[in-house]
Order: structure tokens, then C-alpha cells, then sequence
């Protein structure tokens, strides 16, 4: 955590102070905004998080409920999220308070006495060291509660507006957004600057059931399976129920089954399967507890299935064990289903690229699928990233609103992905364990397919964000369009071991990360050369790309890693474009220039070429682009297709020696 550029801080260094429009913040939500988020669950709290970071945005949140969320029904928390916790600041205090999943027990019935259920393999959660991050469990609430934290306590100061629902959407150049119109660029003088007007309604307090409208210049609905925003926009889901339906409680129990607090899959002979999560606390677990197919006429009869019946059929799966359960904090049934948005904002597939989306689509307003694959609240935070970013980058004049298209493109595939792998998953959980092909087919396929449900295997393909990975070989363990797996470093101004994916926040910055040849510091090289290059060249992104009287790195956050440790490096030989002066002082960031960890080499752990490259890594952290020191070329061309040009007369090689 880096503070005191600005000045001297003497409180909470996580309450950044109030800046624009978190300093005239209305106490009732205007009739007109920038960004209306719609919807205060996991997309939808992390979009207004990502948006308090830009004060410049009038960013609002309306939510039907009438206050924050008390028990939320997801609660599984994979390693991608909890990098993404780490990014906006409570990854340490989230870590604290959760159920940590370390392995994953598969019961199975006794060979000898199917009547009863055995414990089979026990495999590690993370055998390959996928992340450095851990497998959680904690209830969605919570996680809601460190986004709005986020949001509160960010310059631009969002804060939910509850009790307020949409019923309606009309964009003003589309009908129900699908209309042909052209538009292209930001809106001009011909144009309506706020071209959605959403319908809201009062859900509580005098003014239920008064409505009242709210124009936006964009729309992100994150208001669930039942969206109004994705029926106003004429989005259809698509796709069908698996005829096969769950019981689902979080109990308070005594039970003699020996894995209680450990997750498990439980196949019984012929009581079906359960799915046993333990849950944050100590003593809460979540059972879910196979309830068998639905016959096609059941016209969601199995729904009202009584608690009791969920109980008894779980004490009939894990046989010879019991289960007494003392209190139930919550209970549900439901049919599993698995569906996709046919696209995830107002623009008609067939108008792709013709007009600027203005309305978008998150979580599960366009995927649904099972609880059990723990990937619902985990991929929504992703879908509320990827296009919250996009929209500052738009509305702050960084990029053209040609950025915003890439947001459906990115994440329909991403959503598709998931409902495979969900479909999958749930058949092979309610499959009886002698129709698998063999004794070990669940637990091989929950080992061999640990990435996806992870969150790694997400990888975005080439577009004007994402370049074609002609450059893989210079670092093969930074694939393009992956995530950016973070690696030991050391931190040259003080020695301290860092993680080096660790020191990117959620701040709307790029990060490019030069990795350095092998030549000294103070030696020509083919780093000194590039480095000479990005902070002195007319055709450097850095300065075409960095708004005048801002800091070196408001857009570009450029940082080095050298091949030798430490010791090797001098402060004072590193390249002035990695020594920024930055805040109202013009102070030295020091914290831009890393040695390798002797111990932990991460040009060996990544695969990077020791003749140097650079990896160019998105404010979201998926690598945008690898590249070779000597390709200052195609950097420009990529940061021009993705940047817009600003009007800049700033100095960005400010340094000690020239300040």
C-alpha cells in the first residue's frame, strides 16, 4: 500500500479523501447520471468499487432490497477472486475470517456393504500451485460488504440508493435498444448526452410503489435471473433445466461423519449424492443434498419440498453416519438449469460495430447454472470488472467507445465456458457411482479440471485489448489473454520480497512490466535502450498516452525486473523512466524497480526469455500483450488502437536529476 505522496496521512489510509463528485455527492439520486448500476450484488457491487476510483464519473447503485444483504446464497470464493480481492484492497481481511478448502474428500459406497459410504480419495484442492492465493468460503454478504466498503471510501464516495427497482428501460436511439441507428464516438451536439432513461420503482418506505425515471449515458444491469434490464433490451436467455432438482441448507448440526468440516463429494448406492462445503465460523456447513430426477409434469412441485425431507434424505446418503441438525440459518430446493444471454448488451448481433452499446448485461441477468461448481459469484465479479473499467477508461476520455464492445465479445465466451463445465460437473455429481466409466472418474475430473474452477482458464482472444500472442515464446508462463500469474520479486529499494502482481491496484492502470536483459544496470542494454525510448520519444505511449498536469503513471504503470538480486542493482542505475517523481511533492516512487528472488528465479517460474520482453497487463489484470525490448513499434501501434491521444505537455521522465 503506497500513501503520503499527497501529503502527510494520519488515519485510515484505505479512506482515500473525497474528489469530485464525491464532494457534492447529492443525498438523493439525481434524474440525471453517468453510469446507473442496477443491482447491488457481487457484479454489481464490484462495478461501483471498480467507478469510486474515478471522481470524475457520476456513478449511482439502486438495489430493490432495503438495505444490505444479510445472507447471501453463494459463498464459494475461488483463488481468481481472491487475486481480485487483493487488488482492491481486503484480500488479508477476507483470508481471516473464511473457511479455507485445502483438499476435497470423495465418498463412495463400501465395496463390501454398498449400504454404507466410505471415504475414497482425498486429493489436494491446488496440487500444481495454480495460485498463491487460497480456496475460500465465506458468505456473499460479506464480500458485498468489503466492495461497498471500497465503493464508500474510494474519491467518488458511491454508496447503494435502496429501495429502488427497475421496470423499464428505453434507449433514445433504439427501441428497447435495437433499433438500427448508427452512432459512433462520445455523443456530440446532435446527440442525447444521456441517451437511456430507466424506469425505477420504491419498493419500501412512503413512496412505495411511486414511480420515478433516471437518465444515464450507460446502463450495467446486474438485477439477477429474473433482469428487467435484459427484458427491456430484448435479450433472451437460452438454454434449458437439467430435470434434476437439490436441496440446499446451511445447518448448525452434531454429526459422527468423520469429514464434516471438510469439503466432500458423497456418492451413496442408491440415496444419491450430496455435496458438503464447510462454511466460515466453525460450526456452519452448507449440505447439498440430491433430490433426484423431476418428472416432466412436476410443474415446480419439487420446490415446496419440506425441510424435513431434505434432512431425512441426507441422513439416508451418508448412512452409516448421522446428521442432527439444531438450527437452519437457511434453506432452499431448486432445479437445476443452466442458461446464457444471447448477448450481453443492447446492440443486436447483426448491428455489431455499427453503434456504441449503451446498456450491458452482468452476473446472473445473463448466465444461470448450478451453486455447485461455486462459480456464480466468482465469474459475476469478473463480468462487473471487465466492464466497469472499460466504462471509465470511456467516460474519462482514455479510449474510444469502440472499448466497450470488447465487453460482450470477452465475457459471452467466458459464460458459455462456464455452463459446460457446470453441466458437466452436476451430471457427474448425480450420476450413481456404477454408471461412471470407473471407481475414479469424479475425483480424476475434479483434479484434472482444478483450473477452470479455479478461475484460470479464462483466456480473451485478440481484439483491441488483447494482441495475437506472435511474441508467446519471450515469457510462455504470461500466456496473452490470460490472467497475469504473479511471481516472488525483490524490491530493489529495500530488499524486501514482494509478489509482483501484488503491488497492482484496482485503479484503472495499465501495468507494463519490462523485463530486463542480462547486461548491469549501468551497462548498455537493450532495456537502457527501450527505457531511453519510452520516456523521451515523440512516439512513446507513455507520453502520448498521459493526460498533461497528471502523474508519469496516472494511465502507464511502467516497472522493471532485473535477472540479477538485489545486491546487484543500484537504485540510482535504474533508467529515470522507472524513478517517476509523482504527487504534488514530487516525490520518487521507489517501488517500481524489482530484482529476481534468487530462490524463486520468476524469469525460470514464467519462462521469460533472458534477453528481455515486456508484458503488458490490462487494468484487470488479463496480459494484453508480450512483446520483445526492440518492438517499440508495434508497443506504440498497440497503446494507439487502445488509447485515445491526450493533450499532454507532461514531463514524464521527472526525476531526481532533471526536477
Amino acid at each position: 500500500m503506497q500513501f503520503h505522496h499527497h501529503g502527510y496521512v494520519s488515519g485510515d489510509p484505505r479512506v482515500r479523501p473525497a474528489e469530485g463528485y464525491g464532494l457534492e455527492r447529492p443525498a438523493e439520486l439525481p434524474d440525471e447520471v453517468d453510469v446507473l448500476i442496477i443491482g447491488s450484488g457481487p457484479a454489481g457491487m464490484i462495478a461501483a468499487a471498480q467507478l469510486a476510483q474515478f471522481p470524475g464519473i457520476r456513478t449511482h447503485l439502486v438495489e430493490r432490497r432495503a438495505g444490505r444483504l444479510e445472507m447471501g446464497q453463494a459463498d464459494g470464493i475461488q483463488a481468481r477472486s481472491v487475486e481480485t480481492f487483493q487488488a482492491f484492497g481486503f484480500a488479508e481481511r477476507i483470508i481471516a475470517e473464511a473457511y479455507r478448502i485445502t483438499e476435497m474428500a470423495f465418498w463412495k459406497p463400501d465395496p463390501e456393504n454398498p449400504a454404507n459410504i466410505v471415504r475414497g480419495a482425498v486429493p489436494p484442492d491446488d496440487a500444481d500451485g495454480i495460485s498463491e492465493f487460497p480456496h475460500l468460503i465465506v458468505n456473499q454478504a460479506r464480500v458485498l460488504d468489503y466492495f461497498a466498503e471500497v465503493a464508500a471510501t474510494g474519491p467518488a464516495r458511491i454508496t447503494p440508493d435502496y429501495g429502488l427497482e427497475a421496470v423499464g428501460l428505453t434507449v433514445a436511439d433504439g427501441t428497447n435498444g435495437t433499433n438500427g441507428t448508427t452512432r459512433t464516438g462520445a455523443p456530440g451536439q446532435d446527440q442525447d448526452p444521456h441517451p437511456v432513461t430507466v424506469t425505477l420503482r420504491h419498493t419500501t418506505g412512503p413512496d412505495a410503489g411511486v414511480e420515478r425515471t433516471v437518465r444515464a449515458r450507460y446502463v450495467v444491469g446486474c438485477d439477477g435471473a429474473h433482469s428487467a434490464v435484459r427484458e427491456a433490451i430484448g435479450r433472451k436467455a437460452v438454454g434449458d433445466r437439467a430435470n434434476h432438482a437439490w436441496g440446499v441448507m446451511d445447518v448448525l448440526a452434531v454429526s459422527d461423519f468423520p469429514d464434516v468440516r471438510t469439503k466432500c463429494a458423497i456418492q451413496s448406492h442408491d440415496g444419491g449424492s450430496i455435496l458438503l462445503i464447510p462454511r466460515e465460523g466453525g460450526f456452519l456447513a452448507r449440505w447439498y443434498v440430491d433430490l433426484g430426477e423431476v418428472p416432466p409434469d412436476d410443474a415446480g412441485r419439487i420446490r415446496a419440498t419440506p425441510l424435513e425431507q431434505v434432512i431425512e434424505k441426507a441422513n439416508q446418503i451418508i448412512h452409516p453416519y448421522t446428521l442432527d441438525v439444531k438450527d437452519v440459518p437457511w434453506h432452499s430446493v431448486y432445479e437445476v438449469g443452466h442458461r446464457v444471454t444471447d448477448g450481453f448488451d443492447d446492440v443486436p448481433d447483426h448491428l455489431t460495430g455499427t453503434r456504441t452499446p449503451r446498456v450491458f448485461l452482468t452476473g446472473d441477468a445473463c448466465h444461470t447454472h448450478s451453486a455447485k461448481a461455486g462459480q456464480g459469484m466468482n465469474v459475476s465479479m469478473q463480468d462487473g470488472w471487465n466492464i466497469a473499467w472499460k466504462l471509465a477508461h470511456v467516460l474519462t476520455g482514455r479510449a474510444p467507445e469502440s472499448l466497450l464492445a470488447t465487453y460482450s465479445a470477452e465475457r459471452q465466451v467466458v459464460a458459455q465456458n462456464l455452463i459446460d463445465f457446470d453441466r458437466e460437473w452436476s451430471r457427474l455429481m448425480a450420476t450413481p457411482p456404477e454408471d461412471l466409466p470407473d471407481p475414479t472418474y469424479l475425483e480424476d475430473f475434479y483434479v484434472k479440471t482444478a483450473e477452470f474452477p479455479c478461475g484460470f482458464m479464462t483466456q480473451y482472444q485478440p481484439s483491441m485489448i488483447v494482441t495475437d500472442p506472435a511474441h508467446q515464446e519471450l515469457a510462455t508462463g504470461f500466456p496473452v489473454g490470460k490472467r497475469f500469474k504473479s511471481a516472488p520479486v525483490e524490491r530493489v529499494a529495500e530488499g524486501n520480497p514482494a509478489h509482483l502482481g501484488h503491488h497492482a491496484r484496482a485503479d484503472g492502470r495499465w501495468r507494463v512490466y519490462a523485463f530486463a536483459d542480462a547486461a548491469a544496470p549501468s551497462e548498455p542494454s537493450a532495456l537502457r535502450d527501450w527505457a531511453e525510448w519510452l520516456g523521451t520519444s515523440p512516439d512513446s505511449p507513455l507520453l502520448r498516452h498521459t493526460p498533461a498536469g497528471t502523474d508519469p503513471d496516472s494511465v502507464l504503470d511502467v516497472k522493471v525486473i532485473y535477472q540479477q538480486d538485489h545486491f546487484g542493482v543500484e537504485f540510482a542505475d535504474v533508467p529515470d523512466v522507472f524513478r517517476p517523481r509523482v504527487g504534488p511533492l514530487a516525490l520518487i516512487d521507489y517501488e517500481k524497480v524489482y530484482a529476481t528472488d534468487p530462490a524463486q528465479d520468476i524469469f525460470e517460474q514464467r519462462g521469460i526469455d533472458r534477453g528481455g520482453a515486456v508484458v503488458v497487463v490490462r487494468p484487470d489484470q488479463y496480459v494484453a500483450t508480450v512483446l520483445p525490448l526492440s518492438a517499440t513499434d508495434e508497443l506504440r501501434e498497440f497503446f494507439a488502437g487502445a488509447l485515445l491521444p491526450q493533450n499532454t505537455t507532461n514531463d514524464t521522465t521527472n526525476t531526481e536529476e532533471n526536477a
